[in-house]
């Protein structure tokens, strides 16, 4: 396994119309045979207008629409930066989120684990077809994509406690409604609160391992301790929020002079009409998407009630993979204001900042990696601050969704999962093989190639016991 930054970091050097040069942080283990498709996504990132430092790549890294499933990238909004849908992707805000619960592996036994996947799949809306838990008004889903979490939360949906522990406290200001067009509104409308299909989830899972003590206490979490990790993002609504921009941005490009080398790569500068109306939109989007995981997360409290008599779950934290975010960072030896790309990436910030709640502030922001539903999660903490604070969002698909298809029935899956102590409830059969764990990377190899990079740390591991599936 890798342990040294020299290891696991590759730099690609500048080639015809790159303005930085590409990091790769990953293991031989990590990469495919053939590295010319994902390398060329990276080296291609690497000719957006304003793009400083560097094209990056974190190790869980594979290929994506226009930026690589792990790309990062940071554009100088005063030197002609672009902002691009393919940096931030379809589901827009995507995210996980993790909660602890009120009792311990030794407490449940298989009646009782089988009594509560019973109450979580009825309380969460999961799959494609069914809707959300909260039908609102158009006048109150505009309201919803100002507002974000916070309106769930003074809706009776939460806890005030909860804020604390999302991501930009569950909001952010530079939303505006009225850059969400009318399709994106009805798609949305009827999607909050549910998960979803595709790779979302709701697992439970057992602490297996706690790696750093200290910092695991501060997070809340001991070995033994039951947990609920939630991953779904935006819906519809974000996924055709994006569909809008990158037309509009196509359109748009040459009177700005822009091209690329791909047109999935389409994008604007920030400071653009084009660029600030995507921004608000998608702004929107990750403020919808806050919303939907903490009515989730209050679904969890009410499956926990029906189980065990109590709603005594806590939120470690709630964190977003898919976004271009305004921040300030150090290039060379000036800040500056950027939008940074995290195209299947995490914020992590590391210990001192600023941005961080006082009672983290000690141990870096919580990062939370999603493994498969018969291997290992991890929770990381920020660490060093590099590559703009960013850090891994999860294993990383190894094959795609057809080719997992092929290699197992969702039947046989269900039946190797179960006779491995994994609860499953799961609407569909090829939903489930096309999230079968050897369809992703180790996750083991991915937490520790970030700890060695500097990237992150690793906090605890988690052990899944349970998964609910579209």
């Amino acid at each position: 396994m890798a342990t040294t930054e020299a290891d696991v970091t590759r730099t690609l050097d500048r080639e015809g119309d790159m303005r930085v040069p590409g990091v790769v942080f990953a293991s031989d283990a990590l990469l495919p045979t053939d590295t010319g498709d994902l390398f060329g996504q990276v080296r291609a990132v690497a000719t957006l207008p304003g793009i400083v430092e560097a094209s990056y790549a974190m190790p869980d890294l594979h290929v994506g629409y226009g930026f690589p499933i792990g790309g990062v990238a940071a554009t100088d909004v005063d030197d002609g930066g672009v902002i691009s849908p393919g940096g931030v992707g379809f589901d827009i805000s995507c995210g996980v989120r993790l909660a602890t619960l009120p009792v311990t592996s030794d407490e449940v036994d298989d009646a009782t684990l089988g009594s509560l996947m019973d109450a979580l799949a009825q309380r969460v809306p999961h799959g494609t077809g069914p809707g959300g838990l909260w039908k609102l008004q158009r006048r109150d889903l505009r309201r919803l994509l100002t507002e974000g979490a916070h309106m769930a939360v003074e809706s009776g949906h939460g806890v005030p406690a909860d804020l604390d522990r999302i991501e930009d406290r569950g909001r952010l200001d530079e939303a505006d409604a009225k850059a969400v067009g009318d399709r994106a509104l009805e798609r949305g409308q009827a999607q909050l609160g549910s998960l979803g299909g595709g790779n979302h989830f709701l697992e439970l899972e057992v602490v297996d391992e706690v790696v750093d003590q200290q910092t695991a206490q501060g997070f809340g979490l001991a070995e033994g301790q039951l947990v609920a990790m939630i991953h779904c993002g935006s819906r519809g609504l974000g996924h055709q929020v994006c569909t809008d921009a990158v037309k509009q941005m196509h359109g748009a490009m040459a009177r700005h002079g822009i091209t690329v080398p791909d047109p999935q790569l389409a994008c604007v500068p920030v400071e653009s009409a084009e660029g600030r109306s995507y921004a608000a939109a998608m702004a929107a989007s990750a403020n919808y998407a806050r919303a939907n995981r903490q009515l989730l997360g209050e679904a969890v409290r009410d499956a926990v009630e029906d189980a065990f008599g109590t709603r005594d779950v806590r939120l470690v934290y709630d964190v977003n993979h898919n976004m271009a975010k305004r921040e300030r960072h150090v290039v060379g030896a000036t800040e500056r204001g950027l939008c940074v790309h995290r195209k299947g990436a995490t914020l992590a910030l590391p210990p001192g900042d600023p941005q961080l709640p006082d009672d983290l502030r000690d141990h870096g922001q919580p990062v939370i990696v999603p493994g498969s539903m018969g291997t290992s999660s991890w929770v990381l903490a920020g660490d060093q601050g590099r590559a703009f604070a960013s850090t891994c969002h999860g294993a990383g698909r190894l094959r795609s969704r057809s080719q997992a298809r092929k290699r197992i029935h969702g039947d046989d899956l269900r039946t190797q999962l179960v006779a491995e102590g994994i609860a499953v409830r799961s609407r569909s059969a090829a939903g489930l093989a096309e999230e079968a764990p050897d369809a992703y990377k180790d996750v083991d190899e991915v937490v520790a190639v970030c700890e060695a990079a500097g990237l992150s740390r690793r906090v605890a591991r988690l052990r899944p016991i349970g998964v609910v599936k579209g």
